[in-house]
């Protein structure tokens, strides 16, 4: 009898653009999901990225993984639970949208012990959220200027936002870098923008701000060259 390859739908988030541009934890995401595939003998047929901070419950990306999934009847997986979220209500809905989803560094854990390990993550970021307000408040007391207060965060040299500029420019490059060809190949083939976004998207591509691709997102990238 021949065995059905587990089917999964990989889920990433980073905390910032910069993260997700360079691959710095997005690469050890994947290498986890892949080793939980190659342990489970599934495949993962599609990929999301999240650029997103870990409070946040608005997840543009997550809720396209999770119709990915629900349609597929695959498996949700997750390098780390602190992946999804640091917050026991957001997975608990996860757990309720009749999504299967696993975590690659606790293979197959129930329920219960994933909402205790949420709990814990939650009150730690509180913990963390507690301590740099009153390291900031301690700091105000002191007389240190903070944020725009502080010159050396403000009037920028002409010099210093041409350099800031050059490495938007430079990081959005390298990023595009993989999806540039194919959009331009695709356009010169008379393919419309918006069934450009669409193959992108179902390619689990997401834009450098981690959002699905829109008509006027391949519109702007290839007006780059």
């Amino acid at each position: 009898m021949k065995r059905t390859t587990r089917k999964l739908i990989a889920y990433y988030r980073v905390s910032t653009a910069k993260q997700g541009a360079s691959g710095l934890g997005l690469e050890a995401q994947r290498a986890a999901a892949a080793a939980y595939a190659q342990q489970v003998g599934g495949e993962i047929i599609a990929e999301y990225v999240e650029v997103e901070t870990g409070k946040r419950s608005d997840r543009p990306q997550l809720r396209v993984a999770l119709a990915h999934a629900k349609r597929a009847k695959a498996t949700l997986v997750v390098a780390k639970l602190d992946r999804l979220a640091r917050n026991v209500h957001f997975v608990s809905g996860l757990m309720e949208s009749g999504v299967p989803f696993d975590c690659a560094d606790r293979p197959g854990a129930d329920p219960f012990r994933l909402h205790i390990e949420a709990a814990v993550a939650e009150e730690e970021a509180r913990k963390i959220s507690a301590r740099t307000k009153d390291a900031l408040q301690a700091a105000k007391a002191r007389g240190t200027l903070l944020g725009a207060s502080n010159p050396a965060c403000r009037n920028l040299s002409d010099e210093a936002r041409a350099k800031g500029a050059a490495a938007t420019s430079a990081n959005a490059a390298s990023y595009y870098a993989g999806v540039l060809p194919t959009i331009l190949e695709r356009r010169a083939a008379g393919v419309a923008l918006a069934a450009i976004a669409n193959e992108l998207n179902a390619a689990g591509r997401v834009t450098q701000r981690g959002m699905p691709y829109t008509a006027t997102a391949v519109h702007r990238l290839a007006g780059r060259v």
